[in-house]
């Protein structure tokens, strides 16, 4: 099949939709079918040649796009869509799949060329929205109409999570099929190089907590700083290593930190590359997703489940739906709970070792690539049959 995938987010580089993108680019591309990418005009190159990577040519200077909701990513989806319109208008693909946001696009002109669509969903875009800019909650039920329009006329939508199907649900797709992520231990082109030993470049003697990922206030960063002070009250060598964010987070929440007298044993060392993270996590001793808002499980929780290290997790429906407490621990978010948890896992290698060996198993038995390749051939063999 001739599939045109439109990712309206920098590509390639080191975070999380951008690297599911890239697993499903190579996941389409092994399947045999033709693959074009339509994405912004930032990032490098990755899995397809460059003539098959169309992106946008702002008329305006934007160096950098986060995460989110902003009017950076709002003017590049602008450009975004004129270059889709014209790639629709000059060549005939046999699918559309959208991810996010570019699903209003392949809503206001799939049908008109008679082409089906796929909404990819990382995400409920108008709870993402209302958290961020709390002022506009007096939209929600706007933004919620809005949001369902593509998925009600999608001929598959894709969640990547069990509660995101549940929400979607309720705006009678005509197909769900969750699309969840893997692990990306073994899975991820890139500077797979060594990594240093955290030990001796940030002098840590002793126990060692690892969070990775980006700093966004939905991560649960104060929960962690502040639960991680309360275990330093009981271990005076158990070090926090916190690896990703931006230079404004990490100087926000280093100065967070030296508020909480953890300045000492709170590190930031900043972003490693993705390809490195499984021999950072190697060296921790627990590894923690402290997130307290969303539904999505983060991509992080795989490559964590399938480390060899134990994990500690908020007890929230964004790990719960992945996690168990036999494949880990889990704490009601608040920094109490967090940090008992933290504190009995710390104290218990063999039940470190035991979540450990049981979430190792449960990624390769339910969450590795080759079953999200398998799923995906579900995904687009209808599709398929109905273009033969």
């Amino acid at each position: 099949m001739k599939i045109l995938v439109v990712a309206p987010h920098p590509f390639y580089e080191d975070r999380g939709t951008p690297i599911a993108v890239n697993l499903l680019l190579r996941a389409l591309v092994e399947s045999g079918h033709d693959v074009e990418l339509l994405t912004l005009h930032l990032g490098r190159d990755e899995t397809l040649p460059s003539e098959r990577i169309h992106r946008i040519r702002p008329w305006i200077r934007i160096e950098h796009v986060p995460p989110g909701l902003s009017l950076r990513k709002i003017v590049c989806d602008f450009f975004l869509f004129w270059k889709f319109l014209g790639l629709m208008l000059r060549k005939r693909y046999d699918v559309v799949h959208a991810v996010e946001e570019a699903s209003f696009m392949a809503l206001a002109v799939c049908p008109l060329r008679s082409i089906p669509y796929i909404v990819d969903m990382d995400s409920m875009m108008s709870t993402q929205i209302v958290d961020r800019f709390p002022r506009l909650r007096f939209l929600r039920r706007l933004l919620v109409f809005l949001e369902s329009l593509p998925i009600r006329y999608a001929d598959v939508v894709v969640p990547m999570c069990d509660a995101l199907a549940d929400e979607v649900r309720r705006f009678h797709p005509r197909r769900i099929v969750v699309l969840k992520d893997v692990s990306l231990r073994n899975e991820v082109a890139g500077d797979g190089g060594p990594a240093e030993d955290l030990r001796e470049t940030l002098d840590i003697d002793g126990r060692l907590v690892m969070y990775i990922g980006n700093l966004e206030k939905y991560q649960g960063i104060d929960l962690l700083l502040e639960s991680f002070s309360l275990v330093r009250r009981e271990f005076d060598d158990v070090h926090l290593v916190i690896i990703g964010g931006s230079t404004p987070d990490i100087e926000r929440y280093t100065a967070a930190a030296g508020r909480l007298g953890i300045d000492g044993h709170a590190h930031f060392p900043g972003p490693r590359p993705v390809g490195r993270l499984g021999s950072y996590m190697s060296q921790a001793d627990l590894l923690v997703s402290p997130r307290v808002h969303g539904l999505n499980t983060p991509m992080k929780v795989y490559s964590y489940l399938d480390s060899g290290v134990a994990v500690l997790a908020t007890d929230l429906p964004t790990h719960t739906q992945v996690m168990t407490p036999g494949t880990a621990a889990l704490a009601s978010p608040d920094k109490q709970s967090f940090s008992a948890e933290m504190l009995r896992l710390l104290r218990d290698p063999a039940l470190r070792q035991r979540l450990a060996g049981n979430a190792r198993a449960l990624i390769e038995r339910e969450h590795s690539y080759r079953v999200f390749k398998d799923c995906l051939g579900g995904i687009y063999a209808p599709l398929q049959a109905q273009s033969a």
